[in-house]
């Protein structure tokens, strides 16, 4: 973060929107401790990281207004370990919840990437999205960045401990990356399973043959009341 920057953790804190499995809850903190170091003032920190996740957001907004519902989804089930059904959740979510889903979104990992996709779709105004994508995201990232900088702000406590944390944050990231793609690895087999089980085998067993009496019995008992009341009648 040292080397990066204001402008790298912008386009970190942007790839979460992009790329699920960055966590920014992961990397804001660091953000947060490097202000804390004089790398940026935290004021550039917040608005770095809030921009970064304002433009990523617009990406995707506009991505779903161009492309529509269809291919929009077509795209994401192409998209490694990404599935049809979280376009699916996502699509619900906005319906049921409108403009809440835009503003809370922002805060839940996952959604936070997708959830401008139906914003863009169905037309949401685009300072109505700006609006709510910006004050959401700007809430989520205070609480990390800041809780990065006050963690940092005791420097003459943790100074041997800089390093190792920058070190475990970076470790947590590449962790939940190969744990998003580890679980994402196993539904797609288990589902490939499932789509390969044989159909149930019809049943094989012999089907009984009527015989000629029972296949006509009705029909002779029939015959037999016409004869009788014919003799009845002579």
């Amino acid at each position: 973060m040292d080397t990066l920057g204001g402008v790298g953790a912008a386009v970190i804190v942007g790839l979460d929107n992009l790329f699920p499995p960055i966590p920014s809850e992961l990397v804001l903190p660091l953000a947060g401790f490097s202000a804390s170091q004089g790398t940026f003032s935290l004021a550039e920190a917040l608005i770095w990281t809030t921009l970064g996740s304002v433009v990523g957001a617009v990406i995707v907004y506009y991505l779903g207004a161009l492309l529509g519902r269809e291919r929009c989804r077509a795209l994401i089930c192409k998209i490694p370990l990404v599935k049809g059904s979280d376009f699916d959740k996502t699509e619900k979510w906005f319906a049921k919840h409108g403009t809440k889903a835009v503003f809370f979104g922002r805060m839940i990992p996952l959604f936070r990437s997708m959830i401008s996709l139906p914003a863009g779709i169905e037309k949401m105004p685009v300072w109505k999205f700006l609006s709510l994508t910006t004050l959401g995201s700007l809430i989520w990232n205070t609480i990390f960045v800041v809780a990065g900088y006050l963690l940092g702000a005791n420097w003459h406590i943790m100074e041997e401990y800089a390093g190792i944390f920058q070190k475990v944050v970076i470790g947590l990231v590449v962790l939940a990356v190969v744990v998003f793609v580890v679980k994402r690895l196993k539904n797609r087999n288990k589902d490939d399973d499932e789509d390969e089980k044989p159909e149930e085998e019809d049943d094989e067993r012999p089907t009984r043959m009527l015989s000629v009496p029972e296949m006509t019995g009705g029909r002779g008992r029939f015959v037999g009341d016409l004869h009788s009341r014919e003799q009845n009648r002579r």
